[in-house]
């Protein structure tokens, strides 16, 4: 147990298994694996077994160690179902054990399309295809979990939520201009898509898991064969319009115009495609998906606004600041384009 932790510590974490009857010896192998977030995450081996440590940044949100407790919750209750997802082995709500909540799940063996494909999907545009296609099927998998009895009916609060979704986040954008330094939301269009949400809320709007924040750049896919092993980062988990994680894919959906997630894969599905094979495997109609694609350009691009108004706060890196200002410009143009 060399390796030092920051925000782990090795010999609490040790007992702690003990208690649980989780392997025998020391922790071995240790190795911190890099994400695409702030949350620690440490893999270890004890006892010929092989686990996955979760917990949150050193710097802790106000909302941090709940974050971890619903992350959880979420993954033990859809255990069993056809959602591609990490195991949970074991979990600790009291942040008083080790500085805050944390779980345990089981390693992936898989790869992040964002940082790079293997030399088969480099090389075969069906495997490109079929990486896309799975995409899809992955949220459509998640859409069809009955919440009530998995029992995550108390989850999130569905009723009204296509109602609030604008002023939700519009309030959260005009809350950044309390930080000094940010000149106020200089986004073209932020106000005519909102308007435009708020009169085209489709009435077919059914309660669901949600991911939150379902792109190519958190999930893991098979090195095997050309599908997705994992969904991963549930740290958005709620109720609410399942519709919403297809809008979020579509939004970010990896292209040669405007700002998206980078795969550099070009036998990737049109989004159409994606569409389709969605629409295949869900009890209910996708005629409202412009809806929901547009409203998840127009969430996400608030979202990543936060970002760049710390960065003029001197709260985060200038140069991260002003790509996510960039990506949500973007986003909202996207947006404009998808209502004009």
């Amino acid at each position: 147990m060399s390796l030092d932790v920051p925000g782990v510590d090795l010999a609490v974490l040790r007992g702690w298994m003990d208690g649980r009857g989780l392997g025998e010896g020391d922790l071995t192998g240790l190795e911190l694996i890099a994400g695409g977030t702030q949350n620690v995450l440490l893999r270890f081996t004890r006892g010929g077994r092989t686990y996955v440590l979760r917990r949150p940044p050193l710097h802790k949100r106000a909302n941090s160690d709940e974050t971890m407790r619903r992350e959880a919750r979420v993954l033990a209750a859809i255990a069993g179902t056809p959602v591609p997802h990490p195991g949970l082995i074991a979990a600790e709500a009291d942040p008083e054990v080790m500085g805050a909540a944390f779980y345990l799940m089981e390693p992936i063996d898989g790869f992040n399309a964002t940082l790079g494909l293997p030399e088969r999907y480099r090389n075969d545009p069906d495997w490109q295809h079929s990486m896309g296609l799975s995409m899809a099927d992955a949220i459509a998998a998640l859409a069809n979990v009955d919440h009530v009895a998995v029992g995550l009916g108390d989850l999130g609060r569905a009723d009204g939520w296509a109602e609030r979704q604008v002023g939700r986040w519009r309030k959260q954008l005009d809350g950044y201009s309390e930080l000094p330094g940010y000149p106020g939301p200089q986004i073209p269009g932020v106000d005519e898509v909102g308007r435009w949400l708020d009169s085209n809320r489709p009435a077919d709007v059914r309660p669901g898991l949600m991911h939150g924040d379902f792109h190519f750049a958190n999930v893991l896919m098979r090195h095997d064969e050309p599908r997705l092993a994992a969904i991963v980062d549930w740290e958005l988990v709620t109720l609410g319009d399942p519709m919403l994680d297809l809008g979020h894919l579509l939004a970010t959906w990896p292209s040669r115009e405007g700002v998206s997630v980078s795969v550099d894969a070009p036998g990737l599905p049109t989004r159409d495609e994606v569409v389709e094979r969605y629409a295949a495997q869900v009890d209910r109609p996708v005629d409202d998906v412009r809806w929901f694609h547009v409203l998840a350009c127009y969430r996400l691009g608030l979202i990543l606004e936060g970002t760049h108004a710390r960065a003029c706060a001197g709260m985060a890196p200038k140069e991260i600041g002003d790509q996510l200002h960039a990506h949500t410009v973007s986003l909202l143009e996207q947006a404009l384009t998808l209502i004009s």
